[in-house]
């Protein structure tokens, strides 16, 4: 067995940490950083030092942000009346990928799943229902209301999450629209290949023309 200098094994051992990152491809980062410049390797220290002491979460919709609240929250230019709820903070840039959507975001910081242990209490709601009560109008008596979104992926712990979420808030605020995202066969992908759970997503999802 390869044995390294001290100082390379604890770096081989740190990247390994990372998601998807294998001990062959951690000694292969670990041997590029050895071999960049003095100034690349003190950057990229640099860049991680700073990740760590500026970062945050946003105290209204939990989205990582340098300025609290970020800058989703305090855009004027984005519609107010609605709050699309993820699961991920790296969720928000698939949605704003699409350029279709122009509301507010709600990051959850993960989903339900009582094999691991992970309940109501484990995710970042608390912020969330003061949110919705302004969407509601609080006494749920405004004819123009907001809207709720639920964007949680389409797995099983994603659909016990939307679940959850929508009995939970039509229970605290009746007149709240709330919506699910769509799911269903993706473009440019042959239907004969569709499993039938997404098959009848896609029909469920059908919309007139």
């Amino acid at each position: 067995m390869q044995r390294f200098a001290e100082p390379m094994a604890r770096l081989i051992d740190e990247l390994r940490k990372l998601p998807g990152v294998g001990t062959k491809s951690a000694q292969r980062y670990a041997f590029h950083i050895l071999r960049a410049s003095d100034a690349d390797a003190n950057a990229l220290a640099t860049a991680i030092h700073a990740l760590k002491q500026h970062l945050r979460l946003c105290s209204l919709c939990n989205n990582i942000t340098d300025v609290d609240p970020c800058h989703y929250c305090t855009n004027p230019a984005r519609n107010q009346h609605v709050i699309c709820v993820v699961e991920e903070p790296t969720n928000i840039a698939a949605i704003e990928k699409t350029r279709s959507y122009n509301g507010l975001y709600h990051v959850l910081h993960g989903t339900l799943s009582p094999v691991n242990g992970i309940g109501p209490d484990q995710l970042r709601l608390t912020n969330l229902w003061p949110r919705l009560s302004k969407l509601a109008d609080a006494d749920n008596t405004t004819a123009e209301l907001g809207e709720l979104i639920l964007a949680d992926s389409p797995t099983v712990e994603g659909e016990a999450t939307a679940r959850y979420l929508a009995d939970e808030a039509h229970r605290r605020f009746p007149t709240l629209r709330i919506t699910r995202i769509a799911t269903g066969v993706p473009a440019g992908s042959d239907i004969e290949y569709a499993d039938e759970v997404t098959m009848t997503r896609a029909l469920e999802g059908r919309r007139s023309l």
